[in-house]
């Protein structure tokens, strides 16, 4: 299969750079300009205002303010299901790990130890379990939920590369969300782990978390890791865990004792949205 010329341009151009610029433009408070910009971008990608909070677009002083905009309450209903879907998007892939390698696209899978900063540790735990992937388009909501009560155990920041993640560039660019930059979070639901990874991506100014604000920048280009065992943060189904400032990715572990049962209608490419039923327990 042929590279596309706009894969083959994304290993060219300087990512990092129109990412940082991209990130100062989207918190500029530009007046007009800063509404034109909205206005152009709602059009654009056919964004539903009226599920806002907020549905003024004249009222956001910033980009990122309207970019991270919150939701009406009751906009999104929580299912009863022991996962939910944490996100608006679309499915990239889900299913079983097979040992430690997860499935991208076709001709393409990466390792737990590669995505989790090569800590093997915490990848054993994961080998055969389940995963899913959640691509977010630049029309989506942009916050970040819990798929389940958890205890914040750990987060960490992993420097990377910032490809694009759209669907066409997971098909052609070997390991991508394990080479991209990316936010590490495990939580503990009763005796069972799971990990919640924010992956970046080109233009995705910065990601954040709920109990630590923005993580990134700074890009140091260093591995930081926060431990959060003794600090009793507790975050429930639904409640929100973290933000992108601009499109991107999550990936969602679960080890093999997890013994979950995905949605029969989940398949990938389909649209979800937060919320919804994904996976119960077999």
């Amino acid at each position: 299969m042929s590279t596309p010329s706009s894969i083959k341009l994304q290993y060219l151009i300087p990512k990092t750079a129109l990412t940082a610029l991209a990130g100062k433009l989207a918190h500029l408070r530009a007046g007009w300009l800063t509404t034109a910009v909205i206005r152009w971008f709602a059009k654009r990608y056919q964004v539903n205002m009226l599920e806002a909070a907020n549905p003024d677009i004249n009222s956001y002083v910033s980009f990122n303010d309207f970019f991270t905009r919150a939701l009406k309450p009751g906009a999104r209903p929580l299912a009863n299901a022991t996962q939910i879907c944490p996100v608006d998007g679309a499915i990239s892939q889900f299913g079983q790990i097979e040992k430690d390698q997860i499935f991208q696209a076709k001709g393409h899978q990466y390792s737990t130890t590669a995505l989790l900063a090569g800590n093997s540790e915490m990848a054993k735990y994961y080998e055969n379990g389940h995963f899913a992937t959640i691509y977010l388009s630049p029309r989506d909501y942009h916050r970040i939920h819990m798929p389940c009560d958890g205890k914040l155990l750990s987060m960490t920041y992993v420097p990377g590369d910032l490809f694009s993640v759209n669907p066409l560039t997971a098909a052609h660019v070997p390991g991508l969300f394990a080479r991209n930059e990316r936010v590490v979070c495990e939580f503990a639901h009763g005796d069972t782990k799971f990990a919640l990874v924010l992956v970046g991506a080109t233009i995705v100014g910065s990601m954040a978390t709920a109990w630590h604000g923005i993580v990134n920048p700074p890009r140091t280009g260093k591995t930081r890791t926060w431990l959060y065992h003794e600090q009793g943060i507790y975050l429930k189904q639904g409640e929100e865990m973290g933000r992108f400032l601009l499109g991107s990715t999550v990936v969602l572990l679960y080890p093999e004792t997890a013994r979950l049962s995905f949605q029969g209608g989940w398949q990938p490419a389909r649209p979800v949205r937060l919320g919804e039923a994904m996976a119960d327990k077999r």
